[in-house]
């Protein structure tokens, strides 16, 4: 699991969670699940992973591990139409609730492979398996290819990124330059706000979008760069209380009241990689 850290020392668990910047105030989120904050933008509807792409373009160390993340991503995405079973643990089997196609390429192939597969697999396997990460050679049908390359393509069609060829002395490099920085603005602010100016302090009552955002952010190695423009006051605020946050116990928050199991699920599934 990845580590948040304050700038130039290690985040101190929960000592400061609560602790405010001066003139912050609590604010009501929007739960409902999918329809993001009520300030998002209505012209441009990106999935999770295209959102968390585009929040670790510019990370030279995000962009390697990307691909294997992006798998977390898609079961995080296409599993908003499955559940978990009784439990979190890695025994529990993925249960299809819906086979209704998304409209995404990605998530469409993955959930015809959730509907194909019998018996049900985990949370666990499901990434292994979308990410090749299998010692089994008659389940490698089950690996995504050219995930990065595909999501990029999408952010192009868009209007958010380019399509850029450089020159690397014996051959050509395809690159995808942010064109809209305002898209990517609005989702930093987005994540700022949700433990700044919007913190609730309870994830039960935080827009759902925004927390499985959070979650992937984080293990895709991404938010903390989020943070970054922060004064140093706010970013320590925002690093204690996503620490907070994500080190909660998964099976625990899972059986809460307003709970997404598949988002714990998923930060489970996390923790044991």
């Amino acid at each position: 699991m990845t580590t948040l850290t304050h700038r130039g020392r290690r985040a101190e668990v929960g000592r400061n969670a609560d602790k405010r910047p001066e003139g912050e105030e609590d604010s009501p989120l929007d739960t409902e699940l999918g329809d993001g904050d009520a300030g998002d933008s209505k012209d441009i509807r990106l999935t999770l992973m295209e959102e968390v792409l585009l929040l670790g373009l510019k990370d030279k160390e995000a962009q390697e591990e990307m691909a294997w993340r992006i798998a977390k991503m898609i079961v995080n995405d296409v599993m908003q139409q499955a559940r978990p079973g009784p439990a979190l643990e890695q025994v529990t089997k993925v249960l299809l609730k819906s086979d209704a196609p998304t409209g995404d390429v990605l998530l469409d192939e993955t959930l015809r492979h959730l509907k194909a597969t019998e018996p049900a697999e985990t949370v666990q396997t499901w990434i292994e398996l979308l990410t090749g990460e299998t010692w089994n050679p008659f389940k490698l049908q089950y690996q995504l290819r050219n995930v990065r390359e595909r999501i990029a393509k999408n952010l192009v069609e868009k209007g958010i990124l380019t399509t850029e060829k450089q020159n690397f002395l014996l051959f050509d490099m395809t690159t995808h330059p942010v064109t809209n920085t305002t898209e990517k603005q609005r989702l930093v602010k987005k994540l700022q706000e949700s433990v700044l100016d919007r913190w609730v302090n309870d994830p039960h009552r935080m827009d759902k979008r925004t927390l499985a955002l959070l979650v992937l952010a984080h293990a895709s190695d991404v938010l903390e760069n989020v943070f970054t423009s922060l004064a140093d006051e706010k970013y320590d605020v925002a690093m204690n209380r996503s620490k907070d946050l994500l080190d909660r116990e998964p099976e625990v928050e899972a059986g809460k009241t307003g709970s997404v199991e598949m988002i714990w699920a998923v930060l489970a599934a996390f923790n044991k990689s």
